[in-house]
C-alpha cells in the first residue's frame, strides 16, 4: 500500500483556507492536512514539522509565497511546492524556483487532484535497478484540441517551454500547448534526454546543434525549432551534457 502524503496549506483567507484543506482531505493520496494563515506561520511550523507538499498562497501580507517558497528550498529535504493563487502573472516566476504545479483560484477539483498526482511521483524513490534506462513516462504526449487529439512523440521535442499555467512544445513541425508543470517534465525526462536551460526551458540535447552568444539575448542553446535562452545558472550543466554527449556518439562510431 502506498504511504499517504503528508500536505500543509498556507493561506491567509479562512474560508479558501478551509475549503482547500476539506478538498485534499478527501484526496485519497492525501493522509495528514495541516494549516497556516500566512507565511511566517509556514515558517514556524515548517521548522517543526515534516511535509510532502505545500498548497501556497502568492499574495498574503508578510512573507508572501515567493519569499516563503525561496525559504522552503534551503531546507535539506523541502516539500513540493504548489501554488495557489488568483493570478497568472506569477506562474514563470513559480515554475522557475521549482514549483511542481500552479494552480488559479477557485481551485477545481480535478485540477487538484492532477497537482496531487504530480506530487506523488515527485516523491515517489527512483528506482534503483532503472536508473539507467530510458524513461517510459510520457514518451508519447496526448494533447486535447478540441475536437481532435495530437499525439506528440518525446523524440520530436526540441524543447519545452513555460507558459503561464501550460507548457508549449516544439517541435520541427510546430508547437502544441499541454497543460503540464515544466518542473514535472523535467523530473520525467531528465533520463530522456532533456536538460533545464533556463527557469521558464527545457532542452532535448539530442537537438542542440550548437551554442551561439548574442548581444542581446545572451548564450543560446539553437536547435532546428528554435532558440533557446541559457541563464548563466544553467549554463555549465547544459555544456557538460553536450560534451557526454558528443563523447558517447564517437565512442560508438
Amino acid at each position: 500500500m502506498k504511504s499517504q502524503l503528508r500536505a500543509l496549506v498556507v493561506e491567509d483567507e479562512a474560508s479558501t483556507r478551509h475549503e482547500l484543506v476539506a478538498m485534499l482531505g478527501a484526496l485519497p493520496e492525501i493522509g495528514a492536512v495541516g494549516e497556516a494563515d500566512g507565511g511566517e506561520a509556514a515558517v514556524r511550523l515548517l521548522g517543526t514539522e515534516t511535509y510532502d507538499a505545500v498548497f501556497l498562497d502568492i499574495s498574503m501580507p508578510g512573507l508572501d509565497g515567493m519569499e516563503v517558497a525561496r525559504v522552503l528550498s534551503m531546507l535539506s529535504a523541502p516539500p513540493a511546492i504548489v501554488f495557489v493563487t488568483a493570478s497568472e502573472h506569477h506562474a514563470v516566476e513559480a515554475f522557475g524556483i521549482g514549483a511542481a504545479d500552479y494552480l488559479l483560484k477557485p481551485v477545481r477539483p480535478e485540477r487538484l487532484a492532477e497537482a496531487v498526482g504530480r506530487v506523488g511521483v515527485l516523491r515517489r524513490p527512483a528506482p534503483t535497478a532503472a536508473r539507467d534506462e530510458p524513461a517510459d513516462e510520457l514518451s508519447v504526449v496526448q494533447i486535447e484540441t478540441g475536437r481532435h487529439t495530437v499525439f506528440v512523440h518525446r523524440d520530436d521535442i526540441q524543447f519545452a517551454e513555460a507558459h503561464g499555467d501550460y507548457v508549449r512544445l516544439h517541435t520541427a513541425e510546430g508547437s502544441h500547448l499541454i497543460r503540464l508543470s515544466l518542473t514535472y517534465l523535467e523530473e520525467v525526462w531528465t533520463a530522456a534526454g532533456f536538460v533545464r536551460a533556463h527557469r521558464g526551458y527545457l532542452v532535448a540535447v539530442r537537438w542542440v546543434r550548437d551554442l551561439r552568444v548574442s548581444s542581446s539575448s545572451g548564450l543560446l542553446a539553437c536547435t532546428p525549432a528554435g532558440d533557446v535562452p541559457v541563464s548563466r545558472r544553467h549554463s555549465r550543466a547544459l555544456k557538460e551534457r553536450l560534451l557526454a554527449a558528443v563523447k558517447d556518439e564517437t565512442s560508438r562510431r
